[in-house]
């Protein structure tokens, strides 16, 4: 970790102070607009307490969804900042906007130790712009900057980067276990050391396999991605899912993965249904005896075994993407059980990704996994080997 955290501002440098923190509040909301999982917010805790014991004035920026095309009610902040209010025990002010003159009173209104949840920074098309003018309307209503909000290191959008031209830039907590972590039980693993890679693509993550092949002993792969990779052994999938343009790419994958002796390991069995909807029929088949009508939705209890057989032998276990259609009831169990096999390992664990969350979560053995991490797309991209804007612009030690 050669970047600052806050530890290294002196502390009278705090006190008084409005620190800009960005964060990464872009949590699951349900129908009735609450916060169905508060992981994230849980995580940002110590950062945000840190700031305020030493009388900082906390502002804070996020993001929640994807609202493009502008601003949208569904998708505004004030949930967040009452699941805040009530994790931090602390009054949490909330502003209707994140830029702009209204906003910079509230700012500027703030009392040592006092917070600021800003509006959703995404309903401007300049945050993913980066724009320069908008991250210096954002950097004006702070001293310092603090990044806090790994989830999103991996894009050089104006609230994660654009705003370290104008103010001292600094790690939070959060960020810096997530480094911490992730270079130091990724990059020297005890051995045997297992990846689980889900999802629906394999060309979302066809970086990561590649690197990981480079380094893992064993390589599970579940989830929408597998389909392509047994239409490329040369059997039909049904109506799976399938990425027909990344078959010789799978090929060439399963070529590597023989060459460098790693033990690439495909579902045995699948659930299967005409469609991806609670209720529906569903039936177990084996791998490459999918109906030409239908297609897989969850990895089988076969499957199941096999995995967890593997599992179990591992040191060291990196996982991302859930092995199945996690959010539909029916098909959550594959990636549930698997939850449940890594934490009984007994391994080094480090999971990411929002579904892979959720199914830690679910299956009740969050304290048993070593790292969670807030960013899925951010953990692999750091995986791969590339450089994460969001830390590229904290300063150096």
């Amino acid at each position: 970790m050669d970047k600052k955290t806050i530890r290294d501002i002196p502390k009278d440098q705090l006190k008084g102070k409005k620190v800009l923190v960005r964060v990464d509040f872009n949590v699951p909301l349900n129908e009735k607009r609450e916060v169905t999982d508060d992981t994230r917010i849980v995580m940002s805790l110590p950062t945000i307490r840190f700031l305020l014991e030493q009388g900082a004035r906390v502002i804070l920026v996020s993001h929640l969804g994807r609202p493009k095309g502008g601003p949208k009610d569904e998708l505004k902040m004030n949930p967040v900042a009452l699941k805040l209010e009530q994790l931090l025990g602390y009054k949490v002010q909330k502003a209707d906007d994140c830029i702009g003159e209204s906003v910079a009173q509230m700012a500027n209104k703030l009392k040592d130790g006092e917070v600021l949840l800003l509006e959703n920074v995404r309903f401007y098309p300049q945050e993913e712009a980066n724009d320069h003018e908008f991250a210096r309307s954002l950097a004006s209503l702070a001293d310092i900057y603090v990044n806090d909000a790994f989830g999103t290191a991996h894009r050089a959008h104006a609230s994660t980067a654009g705003v370290a031209a104008f103010l001292p830039a600094y790690a939070g907590f959060l960020m810096e276990k997530e480094l911490e972590s992730l270079g130091e039980k990724l990059n020297h693993p005890v051995r045997p050391f297992l990846a689980i890679l889900g999802g629906a693509k394999v060309s979302s993550k066809i970086g990561v396999i590649q690197k990981l092949i480079e380094k893992v002993d064993v390589l599970l792969i579940g989830g929408g991605m597998s389909y392509t990779f047994i239409k490329a052994l040369g059997y039909e999938v049904g109506t799976s899912l399938l990425e027909e343009s990344m078959i010789e790419e799978a090929k060439k994958i399963m070529d590597m993965a023989k060459e460098k002796k790693v033990n690439f390991i495909l579902p045995d069995d699948f659930i299967v249904a005409a469609e991806g909807k609670e209720g529906v029929p569903t039936q177990v088949v084996a791998w490459n005896q999918i109906p030409a009508n239908m297609g897989g939705f969850d990895i089988g209890p076969k499957t199941i075994e096999k995995f967890g057989q593997a599992i179990m032998k591992a040191k060291t276990i990196f996982w991302n993407g859930p092995v199945g259609l996690f959010e539909v009831k029916s098909f959550s169990t594959g990636t549930v059980e698997i939850a449940k096999k890594v934490a009984q390992s007994g391994a080094v664990s480090v999971v990411g990704g929002g579904d892979t969350i959720a199914a830690i979560n679910q299956a009740g053995v969050a304290n048993a996994i070593t790292h969670i991490s807030t960013g899925g797309g951010a953990s692999l991209e750091f995986v791969e080997g590339r450089k994460l804007p969001g830390v590229e612009v904290l300063q150096s030690k």
